[in-house]
């Protein structure tokens, strides 16, 4: 709810597109390397590097488009969750994932990081092998890695039963320019796959451009192949952005997608989201702010729709307790609907 799938045919979308194909595990965003000495949160997803002190001519990649607006919606959760998170070593460290709710999410969770010491900064260090695995064997696992500045690769497999699926990207990021290739499911005996391509420009200090071209053969799709193309633009300052892609076609119609991002100050950041697919015939807009509150290890994020979604997450570190202690608050609910969720998490490490 809130979150709803973009119209556009980014890499997730045209994933979910695929024939029998579940959505893969989301991997760490493009471009965002783990900190060293490596340092993971509870919940075994690793922390975005500090940003550096120079700012940088490259754009990052076209799927950070709409990050920053995106990373102020809360991940609301129903039910107790409790994370406990162990570092064995400055490299590797495992995580146990326990989910007391409906019957469908619940269950137990073991995750493990391993951070290697390869550098190319002080903020960075490859390769990032990450992964967990349920009670019912379900296997996800990402591998990140840099064999150079410029050229960094991520790989994901998902086994679900005895389904399995394969996401593979490779971005080259130049001084000004970033080119991102990503193979889905490809399969050699029969000849179906997706291979999508990416390409973002810094034009001016402001202004970024660029395009999305996304070709799939086989599954369902009518003709035996398809192809849809996007273009995108984004204006950006210093603490403000404004991003929007738009596309002629796609799995859901033409359509386009467009997200403002807005640090007020220190302590408050504010986004609004708009997603149209004219051929389905729909649009949902969505808006969220997040607030920090570090004299007391708070953190609180809020978000509201058009269909009347309202979702909500407060974080709160207990920092006078003698080991990592964090305390989750999660509240979800639609009043037209008459549905209302509630959830309390612990997370240890």
């Amino acid at each position: 709810m809130g979150n709803n799938t973009s119209s556009t045919p980014s890499t997730q979308s045209a994933v979910v597109a695929q024939e029998n194909t579940a959505t893969p595990p989301a991997p760490p965003p493009p471009g965002v390397t783990p900190p060293t000495p490596p340092h993971i949160d509870p919940t075994g997803h690793l922390d975005a590097p500090a940003e550096p002190s120079t700012p940088s001519a490259n754009p990052g990649t076209y799927e950070e488009l709409h990050k920053k607006c995106r990373e102020l919606f809360p991940q609301s959760f129903e039910g107790g969750k409790i994370v406990i998170g162990k570092a064995l070593s400055s490299h590797f460290q495992v995580n146990h994932n326990l989910t007391l709710s409906n019957p469908v999410q619940s269950g137990y969770r073991f995750g493990a990081t391993y951070v290697g010491s390869k550098q190319f900064g002080p903020q960075e260090s490859y390769p990032v092998l990450l992964g967990d695995i349920d009670a019912s064997g379900n296997l996800n696992a990402n591998i990140i890695h840099a064999f150079s500045k410029q050229l960094t690769t991520r790989t994901v497999v998902q086994f679900q039963g005895a389904k399995a699926n394969f996401q593979g990207v490779m971005d080259y990021k130049a001084d000004t320019w970033t080119s991102t290739a990503t193979l889905v499911n490809p399969d050699l005996v029969n000849g179906s796959g997706m291979l999508i391509s990416q390409y973002l420009q810094r034009v001016t200090p402001h202004l970024d451009v660029g395009a999305e071209c996304m070709y799939q053969k086989g599954g369902q799709v009518p003709g035996g192949q398809t192809a849809f193309m996007s273009l995108a633009g984004r204006l950006h300052g210093e603490k403000w952005s404004f991003s929007a892609n738009v596309n002629a076609s796609g799995p859901a119609g033409p359509g386009w997608h467009a997200s403002f991002y807005q640090k007020v100050n220190d302590s408050i950041q504010i986004g609004a989201e708009l997603e149209t697919s004219i051929g389905m015939g729909q649009s949902i807009a969505s808006v969220g702010y997040q607030v920090d509150v570090p004299s007391t290890g708070a953190t609180f994020k809020a978000q509201l729709d058009t269909t009347w979604g309202i979702q909500s997450v407060l974080e709160k570190k207990l920092i006078e307790a003698q080991f990592p202690l964090t305390l989750a608050l999660s509240a979800e609910g639609n009043p037209v609907k008459s549905e209302f969720k509630f959830g309390v998490g612990i997370m240890l490490g």
